[in-house]
């Protein structure tokens, strides 16, 4: 196989296949043919399209229903990255496509926007170099989790623990664990932020590092945090910063400044694009210059002369922690949403998103307890400990969203709070809508203040009812 350029279409590459490689017949054994046709449905077009809209009306998604998804940070997508995301001078590549092909420099746009983004990042976090592989906020976790336990082996350092607040983000303690370390939760204090005396007790000469979600999944930003950063270099351990919350403080404070030396950062939460089966999504990871020999090869290099080049040739790196650089279509977007804002644009993101939670939080507290903080940034917890009273627990209030046509939030997470409901509300939803969410919220607290027993039937509006959870986790073929 070789690779031609198209006179047609300057700039256009094609592939020609030696006649040699083209099979001129196939044959297949007995034991993989049909002995019938294959029954496939006849169907028209229409009835095609009115199946699968039928289906997609049957999902909650981020641009028809209002999405208040505690730690998800699930802001909406805009579309103009979905168009860049599609150029087909994007699409068409090839990850295993050379550098250069007949002197053309047929990746360098790719790698260049791979290094772009990198340096954004770099200046958004405060880190001095970042690795794009991850592709989720879990898997970013892992690798920052596997750099630190590199970089104690280059020291020598037989370190043993990592020390993770109670309030942190339940991938945490996995990610230790899975790179080998004795995780150790340190318990909240009364304000809801790690108990500095606690810390300081646990903090010894095991101690390999220290994850911290920052602001916490309360919502509440810790006040002592650079004195937890100074400790645990002092003992010499490295610090953790997970950038799930990062959407609090965006162009506010850089978790490098506050002494952070590895952060992972949810492209898919922060900068707007989708999650999941929509997305995928991805989880870079940036280092401060103490940790660069250690991040996963390959790693985008510029050249003397202005080219950029892919560079294997790192003999302290951890390896490869995906195939090829990342999800490359993901960067696109989250690159594009990067510069259409600008420095004063991701500002208005951080400011909004706190303002939006501060209003939900406020009027909530009307209706639903608050078990931590007056104030919060980008989310909060509430608890439905005085609905509980009456019956109606975290999961009833979650199917009674459902059934007003609002994602429930996260519930009964974070663990240190009873019937907790974890709410928030992105900077992108407008005051309309939150106004609609606590008049929804507000209905549903006299509901269980006067019919509780009315909870056991939601939720009305999906097609088999209400499941039963038990049996659902125990039985993965369950249906209506």
């Amino acid at each position: 196989m070789e690779l031609i350029f198209e006179k047609s279409r300057p700039g256009r590459i094609g592939v020609v296949f030696p006649e040699k490689d083209v099979p001129v017949t196939c044959v297949l054994e007995t034991k993989y043919k049909r002995n019938a046709t294959a029954e496939l449905p006849s169907v028209s077009e229409p009835e095609v399209v009115r199946h699968f809209t039928k289906l997609s009306k049957m999902n909650f998604g981020v641009d028809s229903n209002f999405y208040p998804l505690g730690s998800c940070t699930m802001k909406y997508n805009p579309k103009f990255t979905e168009k860049i995301a599609q150029i087909e001078d994007f699409t068409a590549l090839h990850p295993l496509s050379p550098q250069l092909v007949r002197g053309s420099m047929l990746t360098q746009g790719a790698l260049e926007i791979i290094s772009n983004l990198e340096g954004a990042l770099c200046e958004i976090t405060g880190m001095d170099a970042f690795t794009t592989q991850p592709m989720a906020g879990a898997h970013g976790e892992l690798a920052g989790v596997m750099l630190i336990a590199a970089y104690h082996k280059q020291k020598g350092n037989n370190k043993k623990c990592i020390l993770i607040p109670d309030s942190g983000h339940g991938t945490n303690p996995a990610s230790a664990a899975i790179a080998g370390y004795i995780v150790k939760s340190i318990p909240s204090d009364a304000k809801g932020v790690m108990d500095l005396n606690k810390f300081k007790h646990a903090l010894n000469d095991d101690v390999a590092g220290v994850m911290l979600t920052c602001p916490n999944t309360l919502g509440i930003f810790n006040p002592h945090i650079k004195e937890i950063t100074d400790l645990t270099h002092s003992s010499g351990g490295l610090m953790y910063y997970d950038g799930a919350n990062l959407n609090a403080i965006l162009g506010k404070v850089r978790p490098g400044d506050l002494g952070f030396d590895v952060v992972h950062i949810n492209l898919h939460k922060t900068f707007a694009t989708p999650h999941g089966g929509g997305g995928p999504g991805a989880g870079p990871v940036g280092v401060k210059k103490e940790l660069i020999p250690f991040l996963p090869v390959p790693r985008v290099i510029k050249r003397n002369d202005g080219t950029f080049a892919l560079d294997f040739e790192e003999e302290l790196s951890i390896g490869y922690i995906s195939p090829f650089y990342g999800n490359f279509g993901v960067m696109l977007k989250a690159y594009a949403y990067i510069l259409v804002l600008g420095k004063q644009g991701l500002i208005d993101v951080s400011e909004n998103a706190v303002l939006n939670a501060n209003y939900l939080k406020y009027y909530l507290s009307k209706y639903y307890d608050v078990p931590y903080g007056e104030n919060c940034l980008h989310e909060f917890v509430l608890s439905g400990e005085k609905q509980a009273k009456k019956g109606v627990h975290a999961i009833d209030i979650a199917k009674a969203l459902i059934d007003k046509g609002i994602h429930p939030p996260t519930v009964y997470f974070p663990l240190i709070v009873k019937e907790a409901m974890m709410i928030e509300p992105t900077e992108t939803e407008s005051k309309e809508t939150l106004d609609e969410f606590i008049s929804v919220m507000a209905e549903i607290s006299r509901l269980a203040e006067e019919t509780p027993e009315i909870f056991k039937t939601f939720p009305k509006t999906t097609p088999v009812g209400r499941l039963d959870e038990v049996k659902a986790a125990r039985d993965m073929n369950i249906s209506g």
